[in-house]
């Protein structure tokens, strides 16, 4: 075969492709102002049907369910309605605003209308959804000075459709020419139950120690209601998109057992504000605390927060510099009301 002949088959072969993988419409949509477009039906999720079409080469596009009167496809999909029923068929418009869905075990289509439409196709979930890191920070001097400090922090989120537990600790211990300077424990767990997308019920503990305040052991436990003011997917910048912001409210039991001055214990109520915002696939932002006013003292009050920054080095190796704040508006005799940390740790994220 001569060198020319094979360079015009290469040409008409790569002219060929487009044709070759150029996919058909196999689906419909109305729109408001009456137009239609022929399209390949992808996923409707969040507000946005994402469609393929001919007429654009690109990624898909997205386009508002709100504009949406009628939908067609020659092949089946699956639509969620708001009341959780789950129908798959093919649909085809039965009026403007009214769906029917042709299913396999019915002999008419069932009608739908759009706005009760909650999903189509939507994206196969996991039933739990695990997320946390781990982290370690250490000095260690030697010389004429002699110290060592090291700190553990953690946290696991674990995700369900309807449930949300959270459990978070640290560990720090601090040495100096051989004498204890710090040294101090704080952990939580909580359980959220999603009564709607937003709003849940939460029960929970607190459990903190801290031998320089006199502090044997700090309890508290606690419930009350929750709302998901911004989850993942709410903005469409990627900036945005995976910020997430709750905040909280409550009632709580609130134990402290001193090493030395009497024990205290009182009904308390609670808010709590968690804050997460990866701003860019390697950069993190977060913000916790909670707040524990007393219903029986009014000046009895006690505030926990940690915030900071957390950024990826490799992979899922991450680095965290992280600001911790304590406040005890009644501290045991003898301690300060406020305690301040900060850590710069290595970890590993998953």
């Amino acid at each position: 075969m001569s060198k020319k002949l094979m360079a015009w088959m290469v040409f008409l072969f790569i002219c060929l492709i487009p044709i070759g993988v150029m996919a058909e419409p196999t689906g419909k949509i109305t729109l408001k102002d009456g137009s239609e477009l022929y399209v390949e039906i992808l996923e409707m999720t969040e507000g946005f049907i994402t469609v393929n079409t001919l007429f654009h080469d690109g990624d898909p596009i997205k386009i508002k369910w709100a504009e949406v009167v009628g939908l067609t496809s020659e092949e089946p999909v699956t639509v969620v309605t708001n009341g959780g029923t789950v129908l798959k068929g093919k649909p085809s418009m039965v009026a403007p605003g009214t769906i029917g869905i042709k299913t396999d075990m019915m002999g008419e289509p069932i009608p739908v209308t759009v706005e009760s439409v909650m999903s189509v196709n939507p994206p196969i979930k996991q039933a739990v959804v695990y997320s946390g890191n781990i982290n370690f920070g250490a000095s260690i001097i030697t010389g004429n000075t002699r110290s060592k400090n090291y700190s553990f922090l953690g946290e696991l989120i674990a995700r369900s459709e309807r449930l949300r537990l959270t459990i978070l600790g640290r560990y720090l211990n601090g040495e100096a020419d051989g004498v204890l300077n710090a040294r101090n424990a704080f952990g939580t767990i909580k359980l959220d139950f999603f009564i709607t997308k937003r709003f849940y019920a939460y029960a929970g503990a607190l459990f903190e120690q801290d031998t320089f305040q006199d502090l044997n052991l700090r309890t508290s436990i606690f419930t009350g209601p929750g709302y998901q003011l911004i989850d993942v997917g709410d903005f469409s910048s990627s900036y945005l998109n995976q910020m997430q912001l709750s905040v909280e409210a409550g009632l709580g039991f609130f134990n402290e057992d001193f090493k030395l001055a009497s024990d205290r214990n009182n009904v308390t109520g609670r808010w709590a504000v968690n804050f997460n915002w990866p701003v860019l696939p390697a950069l993190e932002l977060f913000h916790q605390h909670q707040g524990y006013p007393s219903i029986e003292k009014k000046k009895d009050y006690y505030i926990t927060s940690q915030q900071g920054l957390r950024w990826t080095m490799l992979e899922n190796f991450i680095s965290t510099l992280q600001y911790n704040w304590r406040y005890d508006n009644t501290p045991a005799p003898g301690t300060k009301k406020s305690d301040k940390q900060i850590l710069l740790t290595v970890g590993y994220a998953f």
